[in-house]
């Protein structure tokens, strides 16, 4: 797996929730000002430098429920408030949509394209407030000085590893449904037609290297697709152009989106029931943390929060919230936000509890530690 993914995992899913958000927040006829201020503050918390410092240090990814847990403390990073169920529809949406724009790209390096674009979004979000738009700049610059000079292998790697990540997520999406690019199953539906990436040739050739590198047979077989020659480099724009209509047709005010858990996915996540291993990433993952609930300077507001509903309805919400499958619920702390020396201690001590213990001879290394997996231990404090 490569350990440069994590940085763009958490930035194009921010992107996905950014434009999620604003949509609701103008579905729901929020007063620009708060709704403004929502989108500020969101941006402001997910650009903090401190905490990019944390995200783009070379590391694995980190478990789901983690990365469930940040986007959770960084939705409510403002006066606007979710409710578990459109929290979770809010997670199912994002997760999705950039699953779907990943399988999309023609070739490995274009995710940093669907990358580019959301942060251009996201320029376009905070384009009236200089000191908010300096730190989307600053990030900006850090992908393009990080990713630009990877070779092609390790963008290769890096799709993989994203792939991994989703490989378990099958939750339909009405809109996705509708337009016929996902099965009844939550699964995509990929074209095998189409132009092929720049550089790279017709499907149809398996060709047998020796240890030299000399090639030394050739199998043909067929690609049973019509693909159009290569084009030139410069036609990726449009690529980028058809992924930022996606993002601006999906979340669209006047075309709702319903999520719903697929067959398939719910029953082996009933049935399947796997004993986690020791999670070696544990201190980092409490870490990025503490560092995005526990170390912001946070303004005390004394505006009135509000609450963004992503249902049509009070009662589908409602609804939504009943029928929400047991195991796909989370659960949460609450870490104040504050330069607090005792919250700080207090992390501080739950980090030291991540050490591990030593193992007597009878005991069998699959057997669970107290800190196995970061949020199962954080679920029971």
């Amino acid at each position: 797996m490569s350990s440069t993914t994590l940085p763009l995992l958490f930035i194009n899913l921010g992107g996905e929730m950014l434009y999620i958000l604003d949509q609701r927040l103008r579905a729901q006829n929020i007063p620009v000002d708060k709704a403004k201020k929502v989108m500020n503050d969101i941006i402001t918390t997910m650009f903090n430098k401190k905490f990019l410092e944390e995200l783009f240090k070379p590391q694995e990814l980190y478990s789901k429920k983690a990365l469930r847990t940040v986007f959770d403390r960084l939705a409510h990073a403002s006066i606007m408030r979710l409710n578990q169920a459109s929290m979770d529809k809010l997670y199912d949406l994002m997760t999705m949509a950039f699953k779907y724009q990943v399988l999309l790209c023609p070739r490995p390096r274009d995710i940093l394209l669907v990358s580019f674009n959301h942060m251009d979004a996201i320029r376009e979000f905070v384009k009236d407030t200089p000191c908010i738009l300096a730190q989307v700049d600053n990030t900006f610059q850090q992908l393009i000085k990080m990713y630009t000079p990877l070779p092609s292998g390790e963008f290769q790697l890096i799709r993989q590893t994203l792939l991994i990540f989703f490989q378990d997520m099958h939750i339909r999406v009405s809109i996705f449904l509708k337009d016929k690019v996902q099965n009844s199953n939550g699964r995509f539906v990929l074209p095998i037609s189409g132009p092929i990436p720049h550089g790279t040739q017709i499907p149809g050739v398996i060709r047998m290297y020796s240890c030299t590198g000399e090639e030394t047979s050739t199998v043909l077989f067929n690609n049973a697709g019509n693909y159009a020659p290569a084009v030139c480099e410069g036609s990726f724009e449009l690529f980028g152009d058809r992924i930022t209509k996606l993002g601006n047709n999906m979340y669209s005010v006047c075309r709702p989106v319903e999520t719903h858990m697929s067959g398939t996915s719910k029953h082996s996540s009933q049935n399947t029931k796997v004993k986690l291993a020791p999670n070696p990433l544990a201190k980092e993952e409490l870490n990025l943390l503490a560092t995005l609930m526990g170390g912001l300077d946070v303004q005390k507001n004394a505006d009135s929060g509000f609450r963004v509903n992503l249902f049509a309805t009070d009662e589908e919400e409602e609804e939504a919230l009943i029928s929400r499958p047991d195991e796909l619920s989370y659960g949460f702390i609450n870490i104040q936000a504050t330069k607090d020396q005792t919250a700080n201690a207090e992390l501080a001590k739950i980090m030291g509890e991540f050490s591990e213990p030593q193992e007597s001879p009878d005991q069998s290394p699959s057997v669970s530690s107290k800190g196995d997996d970061l949020l199962a231990m954080m679920d029971g404090l």
